[in-house]
Order: structure tokens, then C-alpha cells, then sequence
């Protein structure tokens, strides 16, 4: 017999937006269900030291940080499910979704916090040596390679980014592009080639991580030009990788308006184009991308559940 879960507010994704989302409907008393996808606690779980995240005079490790939101949320009346959903209909309310389990949640709001991945280069050492060098965030991690040599690895606008943000704490920051010429805003590239602690590599490609040391950590990158096929070796200590990220929204596809791929929300809110979804998080921020935010997304969408479900309430109350 198939199961099935009712709730005045279903929560997608279990990082700090979901996570955030569940302790403010909780504490609303509206008992929300978190479906946690396929990685419970979001990013933050495959990210070691956190240095910026508010509350935390010590650096903090990411999967710690997490198992306590996760914590909070259930002391206050949260419902985790460890499911994947495979199927939406919000067609109509309540909306209908269907897990990998094959549990159906069944739900008068919906708030979508799924996130969203960087991606990566896929060569060898790279998954073993993130958070030992090599990562996809400059924001996040800059901090830890102050007066070290760093590279980015990229051409669009968030590698440019990335590469003058570093400026800030390492003066001697390398960017490596496959290709002759950037794809990034013009005046992000004046910015780039005027300053003076950037370099550029033209035509090349990382074949490689290469760790080393005790305890490990990054120490170079191997280079093959994608022209003439030369390798080459660059020295570093931190590695990062910026070549954009996938919102996980193939599920909305079709179902709720996007902007390349990221979900679309009324400006300074967070519903979306139907009535009683919302959405929070990475998967409708293509900008900053940080926990922090992600977490007060999180709060926005859950005091705009209870505002929209108080309404719905009234409303419904008048028609009697």
C-alpha cells in the first residue's frame, strides 16, 4: 500500500535554505515535512572549513553546521523524509508529489530550496583534493589562501570575478583558459588584464591536480595546451574551479518559468509564478550563492508560506 503524507507546507532540498524554511514553518506550527533529495544537508556537507558563516568566532567544519540546522529543525517540529522526488503536479492545490520511495506528499504549499551544484572539470585529482586545495568557490575559501599562489580555472564572467575577488588575498593569482579569448563582460576583462597581480594562460586545459606534501594538499596543476598538445606544470596552493553551476530543477521543467535554469521569483519575495510555491536558495540565486543567504531566503519563503496559507485560510472562512 502506497504511503501518503500530508502537510500544509513541503519543503525540497535539506541545505541551509530548506533547513532555515523548516525552522520558521515549524515554529509557525505549520509542521513541515523536508523531503532531503538526494544530498541531505546541500553543499555545505562536502565543504570542510567554514569561516563565514555568522555566530562562529572558531572556524567551523560545513557537515557539522549542518547536522545542527538538521537538529534545530527537528527540536522545533520539523518531519525529515529521506526520499527523492521523481514526480510534481501542480496542476492544482494541494500539489501532488511522488517520491523515489514511492511515498506521495501531498501538500498545500510548496517551497523548493534544491539547490544547486558547481560544476566540476571531471580530471583526475580533483575529487580527492577538494577542500584540500582545490575548490569551487573564491568567496567561500579565498580567505584561507591569503599571500598564497592561487589559480582560476575558466573564462566566463564568474572566473573573472573570481580572479579579481582573490586579488584581495593573494598577490600572484593565475588564470587558465582553454581558448585565445575570454567570453566575460568587456569591462570585467579591462579590470582583469589591467591589474597587475593577475596573469593569464591562453590555450590551456587542466589535465591534472597534483597533490603533495603532509598533510596532503594541492600543490600544482598539470596543463596541456589545447593548440599544440605541450604539457606543462603550474605550481599552486589553491586550485579554483569556476566554470558555472547547474540549479537542480529539471523537475520544473516545463512547470514553473526559469532563467537559465534558475526559477524565476517575484522581486523581493519568494513566490513564483503559482500560487503557493515558492522557491529559495541556489536554486533561484545565480549571484551570490553563499549559505548565509540561502539560509535568509529560507526565512522569506517560510514567513511568506504562513502569510500566503493565513490568507488562504481567511479567504476560505468567507466562503462558508
Amino acid at each position: 500500500m502506497t504511503a501518503t503524507h500530508s502537510t500544509r507546507m513541503l519543503i525540497l532540498g535539506s541545505g541551509p535554505a530548506g533547513l532555515s524554511a523548516a525552522i520558521y514553518g515549524a515554529r509557525a506550527g505549520l509542521a513541515p515535512i523536508v523531503v532531503q533529495g538526494m544530498q541531505p544537508g546541500g553543499q555545505l556537507t562536502i565543504t570542510t572549513d567554514v569561516e563565514n558563516y555568522p555566530g562562529f568566532r572558531d572556524v567551523i567544519q560545513g557537515p557539522w553546521l549542518m547536522e545542527q540546522m538538521q537538529a534545530q529543525a527537528e527540536h522545533v517540529g520539523a518531519q525529515m523524509m529521506y526520499d527523492q522526488i521523481v514526480d510534481v503536479d501542480l496542476s492544482e492545490r494541494p500539489f501532488r508529489l511522488t517520491g523515489d520511495s514511492g511515498k506521495v506528499y501531498v501538500a498545500d504549499t510548496l517551497v523548493i530550496c534544491t539547490g544547486a551544484q558547481a560544476k566540476w572539470l571531471g580530471v583526475e585529482g580533483e575529487e580527492h583534493l577538494q577542500g584540500k586545495g582545490v575548490s569551487a568557490c573564491a568567496t567561500c575559501d579565498g580567505f584561507f589562501y591569503r599571500g598564497k599562489k592561487v589559480v582560476v580555472i575558466g573564462g566566463g564572467n564568474t572566473a573573472v570575478e573570481e580572479a579579481l575577488y582573490l586579488t584581495n588575498h593573494s598577490h600572484d593569482v593565475t588564470l587558465i583558459h582553454r581558448r585565445d579569448s575570454l567570453r566575460a563582460e568587456k569591462i570585467l576583462q579591462e579590470r582583469l588584464h589591467a591589474h597587475p597581480n593577475i596573469k593569464v594562460l591562453w590555450n590551456k586545459a587542466v589535465d591534472r591536480f597534483v597533490g603533495g606534501g603532509t598533510p596532503e594538499g594541492l600543490v600544482g596543476v598539470d596543463l596541456i595546451d589545447t593548440v599544440t598538445g605541450e604539457k606543462s606544470h603550474e605550481p599552486t596552493d589553491g586550485g579554483f574551479v569556476a566554470i558555472g553551476h547547474h540549479p537542480a530543477t529539471e523537475l520544473f521543467t516545463g512547470k514553473l518559468p526559469m532563467d537559465e535554469g534558475y526559477l524565476l521569483v517575484e522581486k523581493g519575495t519568494t513566490h513564483t509564478a503559482i500560487p503557493g510555491v515558492f522557491a529559495a536558495g541556489d536554486v533561484t540565486d545565480k549571484i551570490y550563492r553563499q549559505a548565509v543567504t540561502a539560509a535568509g531566503m529560507g526565512c522569506m519563503a517560510a514567513l511568506d508560506v504562513e502569510k500566503f496559507l493565513a490568507e488562504a485560510d481567511f479567504e476560505a472562512m468567507a466562503a462558508e
